[in-house]
C-alpha cells in the first residue's frame, strides 16, 4: 500500500502536538467549577457572558436582524462578489425556507427585546426564554469554539485518535473513530459543542450523510452539568450518581438501537457531495500497529498545514458561519416550538398514547406523566418543570432521566441541527425523538424500579 511519506521531522511533531494537546485541554478536559464539571471552552464563554451583561442581547438581536436584512438584499440582488465567493454564497443564498426562518427570526427577536407585540411570543416561558437563556450562551459558546476548533479539526489529533477508537466505535456504531471526540465534548461541555464539530466534519467530507445524522442526533450528548440541573429541578440531587449512570446507560442503548432504524437507517453512506465512502479509508496497513498507523496518519494531516493566517482564517469563517447563521434560525425555530408547548395542546393530545404505555410500566400519576414526554421535543427543561408538581419521587426521576436521554429539543440542539448542514429536516427529528423515547423509557421505567 504506497502511502505518501509525511515529514516526520521535529516540526510536524510540534505542529501535531502542541495545538492538538491545547485542543484536548480546552474541549475535552473535564475542570471542576462551583457548578460542577465542565470543560474550559465552557468556562471562557460564561466568562465573555459575564463580562458582557445585558449588551449580549442587544449584540444578538442586531445580527440577528442583520441578517435577516442582508440576506433579503443577496437573494434579490444576487451581487457578483457574492455569487462568485463560495463561503458568501453558502452563508447569504439560501433556500426560501431558510430565508423565511432568518425574517421570522429577526419579527421574533425585534418584538422580544422591546416587549411589543403578542405577550405569547415574547414571554419569559416562550421568546423570552431562548432570547434571554439561550442565545447569549450559544453566542458566547460560538465565539470561543468557532475560533478554537482548529485546534480539534486541523492538526492531527481526530486521524490520531480515530485510529484507535475505530475498533471500538465501527463494530458498534458503524461509526468513524473519530465520533468519540464528538461525544466526548459534548459530554462534558456543551451539546452545541458536539454538532458544531460533526457540521465541520460533514462539510470537509470526513462524515457521510448517514454518519453525520446518526452522530449529531444521537452522540451531541447533555453535559453532566445540564443534568445536574435537572435532577436538582425533581428535587432529587441525592440520586444524582445512580440517576447519571441511568442516562449514560439508556443513552448508550439508544445509540446502537436507534440508527439501525428508519429514518436514519434511510441516509445515504456518501459525503456530502455524494461521492461514496471510501471503504478502506479505515484500513490499517500490515506494517503498521494501530497506534503507529494513528500517528502517521496524523503527521500527514499535520504536514499539510501551511500557515498560521490559514487557521485563523479557518477560526473566523466557522464564527461567522455559527453566529450569522445558525442565531437566526435558532430563534426562529426555539421561539415557535415553545408557543405551541405552553399556548396550544399539541403536546397534551401527543402524549396520550403514552399513557397505556407508562401504566404498563408502573409508573404512578401516568396521565400527568404523559403531558411531559413529548412537551421535551419544544425544550428539554420543560419536563422537568412540569413534573416538579408530580408527587411520585419514581415518576419524578423518570421523567427527568428520559427528557436527558430524548436528546433533541428545538429549543437548542434541533434548532442547531437543522439550521447546519448535516442531513436532518424537521420531520425526521421528531421521529427520532419519538424513538430514542420509546427505546430509552422502558430501560429508565426499569432502573428508576430498582433505585427508588
Amino acid at each position: 500500500m504506497n502511502q505518501p511519506k509525511p515529514i516526520h521531522n521535529l516540526k510536524t511533531i510540534l505542529t501535531f502536538l502542541i495545538p492538538s494537546l491545547l485542543g484536548l485541554l480546552l474541549f475535552i478536559t473535564p475542570v471542576a467549577t462551583s457548578d460542577g464539571l465542565t470543560i474550559p471552552i465552557a468556562i471562557v464563554s460564561k466568562a465573555l457572558q459575564a463580562y458582557l451583561g445585558g449588551s449580549i442581547q442587544l449584540i444578538v438581536t442586531a445580527i440577528v436582524v442583520f441578517m435577516a436584512i442582508i440576506s433579503i438584499l443577496a437573494t434579490v440582488l444576487r451581487p457578483e462578489f457574492v455569487r462568485k465567493n463560495h463561503f458568501l454564497r453558502n452563508l447569504l443564498l439560501v433556500t426560501p425556507f431558510w430565508l423565511a426562518m432568518r425574517i421570522v427570526g429577526a419579527i421574533f427577536i425585534v418584538l422580544t427585546c422591546f416587549q411589543i407585540g403578542p405577550e405569547a411570543i415574547h414571554s419569559g416561558d416562550t421568546g423570552g426564554l431562548v432570547y434571554n437563556d439561550l442565545l447569549p450562551v450559544l453566542f458566547s459558546v460560538f465565539i470561543f469554539a468557532g475560533m478554537l476548533l482548529p485546534l480539534l479539526l486541523n492538526f492531527g489529533l481526530l486521524e490520531f485518535f480515530g485510529t484507535m477508537l475505530t475498533k471500538i466505535m465501527r463494530p458498534i456504531f458503524n461509526l468513524p473513530g473519530r465520533s468519540a471526540i464528538d461525544c466526548m465534548a459534548s459530554w462534558l461541555g456543551d451539546g452545541s459543542v458536539g454538532i458544531l464539530m460533526t457540521n465541520k466534519q460533514y462539510e470537509t467530507r470526513f462524515y457521510t450523510q448517514r454518519e453525520a445524522a446518526v452522530i449529531g442526533t444521537t452522540f451531541s450528548a447533555v453535559s453532566i452539568t445540564f443534568s445536574l440541573v435537572v435532577i436538582s429541578q425533581v428535587k432529587l440531587e441525592h440520586l444524582f450518581v445512580p440517576f447519571y449512570l441511568t442516562v449514560c446507560f439508556a443513552g448508550f442503548m439508544a445509540a446502537i438501537i436507534v440508527p439501525k432504524l428508519p429514518p436514519l437507517c434511510w441516509k445515504k453512506d456518501t459525503y456530502i457531495d455524494d461521492t461514496p465512502r471510501h471503504a478502506d479509508d479505515e484500513t490499517i496497513p500490515k506494517e503498521h500497529g494501530v497506534l503507529s498507523w494513528g500517528y502517521h496518519q496524523a503527521l500527514t494531516r499535520a504536514s499539510k498545514v501551511t500557515s498560521a493566517k490559514h487557521v485563523l482564517l479557518d477560526g473566523v469563517k466557522n464564527v461567522v458561519d455559527m453566529i450569522f447563521g445558525i442565531i437566526p434560525v435558532v430563534m426562529a425555530i426555539g421561539t415557535i416550538a415553545l408557543i405551541l408547548a405552553e399556548h396550544t395542546p399539541i403536546f397534551d393530545y401527543l402524549g396520550m398514547p403514552f399513557i397505556p404505555l407508562l401504566e404498563l410500566l408502573q409508573i404512578p400519576e401516568a396521565t400527568q406523566a404523559s403531558k411531559t414526554i413529548v412537551v421535551g421535543f419544544a425544550d428539554m427543561f420543560i419536563p422537568s418543570i412540569l413534573a416538579s408538581s408530580i408527587e411520585s419521587d419514581l415518576t419524578r426521576f423518570v421523567i427527568a432521566a428520559l427528557s436527558v436521554t430524548q436528546l433533541i429539543y428545538m429549543s437548542e440542539v434541533g434548532a442547531l441541527l437543522i439550521g447546519s448542514k448535516i442531513p436532518v429536516n424537521f420531520f425526521e427529528l421528531f421521529m427520532i425523538f419519538i424513538l430514542r423515547t420509546l427505546v430509552t423509557l422502558p430501560i429508565i421505567a426499569l432502573m428508576g424500579h430498582l433505585i427508588i
